[in-house]
């Protein structure tokens, strides 16, 4: 037996329960690995709450892990006992001691790449690693716009663009984010709160807009990062942080620029294994060189991950969270 956080219905961090499970050998395809460090990500609040509903119930929680190959299925031949790995992928099922993966969506770790760091950056690294190579090219020059720029994948996001040669702009919640994210990469912080981020993105910008904006924050700011963008600028919202963003009208983004709307997942981007793992090699390269650091800012046992839950949502931290197994 191991143990696990599992929930029977969906609802508040209280719904996750410390639980004795089965695991069982690996089937075909499959491998078995103990956990070393667990990723928290705003994905898993939204599996908890119901926003994005589970297959099934009760579930675990959790896309993203690191830790050692305890055993290997029929068919396996990329990974033997005893190997380095992550992954962020579903099924869900990361908050757990010990858990069996589907072999296709794990990668071997670097010798550089610690699982600690590993947990840190797999499901926020390939999403910054998306993003900026993929879903729009940032090239040199270009300015963009990062909401949640002190977050996990904006701290990363921030930092790789910067290394782009775009011009970065973010909007952050306080003067200390402010400081964190301009340390990372970040040419011009926008206090939210404080200032209208639309006018501050134009005045940068001489009134020409950004190439692209990247809201992982939703319904708070998605109308007016519409505003933000230049003619032919795409708008890319990833996540929902404040709440999912409203419907609108497709003339909406003629009107203001035949912009470019997109709506996308890191899982449909790593559906292909060659795609996850020339992502993968693409991501380790920039942090194993040191051109992208991972910063872990909180880390808490497993076992109190609905502290952890009630802080992300809270918008107490800052960085990447990791849970300790």
């Amino acid at each position: 037996m191991s143990k696990a956080i599992r929930i029977h219905k969906t609802g508040g961090p209280e719904m996750m329960r410390w639980e004795e499970v089965a695991i069982g050998d690996p089937g075909p395809g499959q491998i078995r690995l103990r956990h070393q460090a667990v990723g928290l990500n705003f994905i898993d609040v939204y599996h908890r709450t119901g926003l994005y509903p589970l297959p099934a119930l009760p579930s675990g929680l959790g896309l993203e892990g690191a830790g050692v190959v305890d055993a290997v299925g029929e068919g396996v031949s990329d990974f033997k006992i005893g190997d380095r790995v992550a992954y962020a992928s579903p099924p869900p099922g990361s908050y757990a001691e010990m858990r069996l993966m589907p072999a296709d969506r794990v990668v071997a770790l670097p010798d550089a790449i610690d699982e600690r760091t590993a947990a840190a950056m797999m499901l926020k690294g390939l999403t910054a690693q998306y993003l900026l190579r993929r879903t729009y090219k940032v090239q040199p020059g270009d300015a963009i716009l990062v909401h949640a720029a002190a977050g996990g994948v904006g701290l990363i996001a921030c930092q790789w663009a910067n290394r782009l040669g775009a011009i970065v702009i973010g909007t952050v919640g306080s003067e200390a984010k402010a400081e964190l994210a301009h340390a990372h990469g970040c040419h011009h912080t926008i206090l939210y709160n404080k200032e209208n981020f639309v006018e501050r993105v134009r005045e940068i910008t001489d009134g020409k807009g950004v190439a692209v904006v990247y809201d992982s924050v939703g319904k708070d700011v998605f109308m007016d990062s519409l505003d933000c963008l230049r003619p032919l600028g795409m708008m890319v919202t990833f996540g929902n942080a404040s709440g999912p963003v409203p419907s609108i009208e497709p003339l909406l983004l003629s009107n203001k620029g035949s912009l470019f709307l997109t709506r996308p997942t890191l899982m449909a981007y790593m559906a292909k294994r060659e795609d996850l793992l020339a992502s993968a090699a693409d991501l380790f390269a920039v942090v194993g060189s040191g051109s992208v650091k991972i910063e872990i800012n909180q880390t808490y046992p497993l076992s109190d991950v609905a502290q952890a839950h009630r802080d992300l949502e809270a918008r107490k931290t800052t960085g990447s969270t990791v849970l300790l197994v």
